[in-house]
Formats: structure tokens, C-alpha cells, sequence
């Protein structure tokens, strides 16, 4: 039963993680396309 539930522990702490990683790139990757378009906006404003 003990390797049940750590077992379900590490799924659970893989999970967060995930859950983790996947909102820091998908932030990563917003703040990289939002300075893109205002590079682009400044580009072309000038």
C-alpha cells in the first residue's frame, strides 16, 4: 500500500510540475510575441 501511495504522491507532484512548466513557457512565449508585435508597431510607426 505504501508504494500506492507514493506512487500517486510523485504522479501528483510530476503533475504540478507540469502544470508549472507549461504556464511559465506559455508566459514566456506571450511576452515574447507581445514584444514582437511592439517591435513591429514601432518599426512601422517610424
Amino acid at each position: 500500500m505504501a508504494t500506492i501511495d507514493r506512487a500517486k504522491t510523485l504522479s501528483r507532484l510530476l503533475w504540478m510540475l507540469g502544470l508549472w512548466l507549461a504556464s511559465v513557457l506559455g508566459l514566456g512565449l506571450v511576452a515574447g510575441l507581445l514584444r514582437l508585435l511592439m517591435q513591429a508597431a514601432g518599426m512601422h510607426s517610424h
